[in-house]
């Protein structure tokens, strides 16, 4: 665990410092997601392609589960322990840990360590997980140095940021970049952007009035810009937008980033769509 900590920040380092690394294959654990694991699998297919282009060994922990935010955000400290207990292990020997998701890394980075801040026996652990857990496309540009990609889709889209990774992780730039080289697409900025779309896991069980009302806010921005598409790098949001896109009659297909810059638009249905 030591030497996967240390080679991860030695990685680190020559990325920022653009050093050419004598073994540039960095050995990197995906952390799927209970919702792409349960709804949108290709999520995690196209996260696998960009992370091998990006010159990775990509590894999918067969013990891995939830990150344990639902419980988190619901309260249930005890069980939310337990949880992250048991992803502290399953991923304990990788340079990298990345998910397809601001959420669920946010999750890993931000609030292992809050969690067991009283742990002075597993705060350590949670604390060098939380050190080389990443959001995918933050991973691609900031660690990995991504700068393109060699995918093309003839849309015009828009871009809706998430809240976690945007306010926990910092990820707004990293997606914009990438985008702007998919060849035929043309990114317009979304009114709002950052503004919550209403999901925030357990919040829209908890509170369905106001949430309704915030993702009918955000269909009417998107639908605003004319764009064909709406793009987003957690398929929390993008469930609760195509959802309510679809309810409203409007022509706009959600998609996960992660698809788009993978090139597999062709390959797999928008969200929500019949196969």
């Amino acid at each position: 665990m030591i030497w996967a900590a240390l080679r991860s920040k030695f990685l680190t380092l020559c990325s920022d410092l653009g050093w050419p690394m004598a073994e540039a294959r960095a050995r990197v654990a995906l952390f799927v997601t209970c919702l792409v694991d349960l709804f949108r699998p290709t999520v995690g297919f196209a996260a696998v392609r960009l992370l091998e282009a990006a010159g990775c060994t990509v590894e999918v922990p067969r013990r891995q589960t939830c990150c344990g935010q639902p419980a988190y955000n619901s309260g249930d400290r005890g069980d939310a322990k337990t949880i992250a207990l048991q992803v502290i292990e399953a991923f304990a020997h990788y340079d990298y840990v990345v998910a397809p998701s601001g959420s669920c890394a946010g999750m890993i980075r931000q609030h292992y360590p809050e969690m067991f801040a009283d742990d002075l026996l597993i705060l350590p652990r949670a604390e060098e997980l939380a050190a080389r857990t990443w959001e995918l496309v933050s991973f691609l540009v900031d660690v990995r140095g991504m700068t393109e990609v060699a995918a093309s889709w003839d849309r015009t889209a828009t871009y809706h940021d998430a809240c976690s990774g945007l306010r926990e992780l910092g990820v707004r730039d990293q997606p914009r970049r990438l985008l702007s080289t998919v060849a035929g697409l043309e990114l317009r900025e979304l009114p709002g952007a950052e503004v919550c779309c209403g999901f925030g896991g357990t919040f829209c069980v908890k509170y369905p009035d106001i949430s309704d009302k915030m993702v009918g806010d955000k269909a009417d921005d998107i639908a605003a810009t004319g764009a064909d598409a709406v793009l987003a790098g957690d398929l929390g949001c993008l469930l609760n937008i195509a959802g309510k896109l679809s309810r409203q009659g409007r022509p706009v297909e959600a998609r996960h980033i992660a698809e788009v810059l993978a090139g597999m638009t062709g390959e797999v249905p928008p969200i929500g769509a019949p196969r």
